[in-house]
């Protein structure tokens, strides 16, 4: 077996066990720190240890779907603002996903945008796709997956949206109920690794 074969079956192993960890609600994610491209400084998964909840975004400012959910993460940073935080992470290795380019863009969501260039937290969380959403609990300081992929049905039309995933599971986090189901495929665009 070549060293790339071995390699894409290892991340493909991974990447199931990831998924019946998310589907079992046992993904409990070890502390990252990343640089806050909006204000430039580092920010630590720990630092939103009081938050009932997190909501992680996997996005980027160059893929079309990202664009598309731009005010719908907007309204949801807003309605769930001093329960759930809400932070964007851009794990592109393309040039015009840069640092510099990231630190002016989303400035108007008003929430972190993590720069993730070597790819530590894409790896932790197992993220392929942007966007791609990641909700946290929150218990004794540690965080757990409790819902990953798709933020809705209609990654085009948010007048469209018949079901929206991500709300629902945020609402049942908030409320003590369990998330079911704990996982919807993502609509997006693939993020290449380095």
């Amino acid at each position: 077996m070549t060293f790339e074969k071995h390699n894409h079956m290892k991340n493909f192993v991974l990447s199931f066990l990831l998924l019946l960890a998310v589907e079992a609600g046992a993904q409990e994610l070890k502390d990252f720190t990343l640089l806050n491209t909006q204000d430039g400084k580092s920010i630590s998964l720990s630092s939103f240890k009081n938050n009932a909840g997190v909501l992680v975004i996997f996005t980027s400012h160059e893929c079309p779907f990202d664009n598309y959910y731009k005010d719908r993460i907007k309204e949801l940073a807003g309605e769930y603002v001093g329960k759930v935080q809400v932070v964007l992470i851009n794990s592109n290795q393309e040039p015009q996903e840069s640092k510099e380019q990231m630190a002016i863009h989303y400035k108007d969501l008003n929430v972190p945008y993590l720069a993730d260039k070597d790819q530590v937290a894409m790896e932790l969380f197992g993220a392929r796709r942007s966007p791609e959403a990641f909700l946290l609990s929150t218990v004794n300081s540690k965080f757990s997956v409790v819902y990953s992929g798709a933020i809705d049905d209609n990654p085009q039309l948010a007048k469209d949206v018949k079901q929206s995933f991500l709300k629902e599971a945020i609402d049942k986090l908030l409320a003590g109920q369990k998330i079911e189901p704990a996982n919807q495929r993502a609509s997006g665009c693939t993020i290449r690794r380095k």
